[in-house]
């Protein structure tokens, strides 16, 4: 099979690769590709698993065939087993017709199951037996089917410690494990930063036709200083928004260190947000997280609308009058004022709630785009709209 060099895959394939980490994991994405074997790819949520997945089926002899890409952590678990298997017509009540699965629309190509480390133990069984002979049955049929399908699963838990603690089945990890290609954090190769920085600004200028003065050389040191928690997809993020805020302009460290400041402030206001909200704790679910997550841009609203509430009644205050009553009562009755302006705030529930419908109504109604505007994933997504009745 024909090899390529480093920098021709990156030119295919849109991949910056200025980094010695991310080039020595090019050439293992060139060497797994030449087989069928199963790979495993890890690393923390934005980093850029999935592009790295397309690399390997399109670097390989499946590349005229499909690739099928399947998030796990998407797909309600009262559903998955008929979304990876398909079902037989009457299968369960909604199932009027028969329907492949994914695994049978990938067959002779590659299917790609992103956040493996969500899929239901359940599940699990049936998908370590296609991985071990290629045999599955669709939901209500007896019959064994077989499939010709390059396996490539992608997660950003641990999952070893999943296996310690029984959430993930040993035996599918031991087997999904032939190749496990780790993708570094943005933080860990930053010699990437710099020329991530000019072609994301390069690609959203040419799609949205604004006008940039570019980024100066103290804004790329700014940018290269900071940790990228959210990586590769937080910094596209974080470039596009500075050149819509600073239009036609040069961005410099100045404008970079305030914008991340504002993302990163603490929500913390005193006297009206109880520290318990706070921080998010480790070893918690990936539901709790992100629960816990939401609760976080809730309460960074609520601070806000506390302050400027603040801010408006310093600034404007009562006009003079004689007051016939005691400055006790009157004391008194300001304070109601403020209690009652405090009592109207509303619930974390209620802004959870708006949240959500504020960003399924930006995203005209898609739920995937409306989870990764909130950061959470679309099963929590889906059980929140379901929650609430939205």
């Amino acid at each position: 099979m024909k090899r390529y060099s480093i920098e021709k895959i990156c030119e295919r394939f849109g991949i910056v690769a200025e980094s010695m980490e991310m080039r020595e994991i090019l050439h293992a994405v060139q060497n797994v590709a030449q087989s069928d074997i199963t790979v495993l790819i890890t690393g923390e949520s934005g980093t850029g698993k999935e592009i790295i997945a397309k690399t390997i089926h399109g670097l390989s002899s499946r590349a005229d065939k499909p690739m099928i890409s399947v998030n796990c952590g998407a797909i309600p678990e009262g559903i998955i087993e008929s979304e990876l298997f398909g079902h037989e017509k009457g299968a369960f009540t909604s199932a009027s017709d028969q329907r492949k699965g994914y695994f049978e629309l990938a067959d002779k190509g590659t299917i790609f199951l992103d956040e493996i480390g969500e899929l239901p133990q359940q599940t699990q069984v049936k998908f370590l037996r296609v991985l071990e002979n290629g045999e599955f049955m669709r939901v209500g049929s007896g019959e064994s089917k077989r499939v010709d399908v390059r396996v490539i699963a992608a997660t950003n838990k641990d999952i070893e410690e999943e296996v310690s603690v029984k959430q993930f089945r040993a035996d599918l990890y031991y087997r999904l494990r032939s190749v496990n290609i780790r993708i570094p954090p943005l933080r860990e190769r930053r010699d990437d930063i710099v020329p991530l920085v000019k072609k994301f600004a390069e690609e959203f200028v040419q799609s949205s036709r604004m006008g940039s003065g570019g980024f100066s050389s103290n804004a790329m040191d700014a940018l290269i200083e900071y940790e990228w928690p959210g990586n590769v997809r937080e910094l596209r993020n974080v470039v596009e928004s500075l050149i819509v805020l600073e239009p036609g302009r040069e961005i410099h460290a100045e404008e970079v260190r305030r914008f991340l400041s504002k993302m990163h402030r603490p929500a913390v206001h005193r006297n009206f947000i109880d520290n318990q909200y706070l921080p998010v704790h480790l070893h918690k679910s990936s539901e709790q997280a992100e629960r816990e997550l939401i609760y976080r841009a809730l309460l960074e609203m609520r601070k806000d609308i506390l302050e400027l509430k603040d801010y408006l009644m310093n600034r404007h205050p009562e006009p003079q009058r004689v007051h016939l009553l005691p400055a006790s009562v009157h004391n008194d009755n300001s304070r109601n004022v403020k209690n009652e302006m405090i009592e109207e705030l509303p619930s974390i529930e209620e802004m959870e709630k708006s949240l959500i419908n504020e960003a399924l109504r930006r995203t005209g109604g898609r739920r995937r785009d409306a989870a990764k505007a909130l950061q959470i994933s679309e099963r929590t997504l889906y059980r929140k709209i379901k929650e609430y009745g939205l």
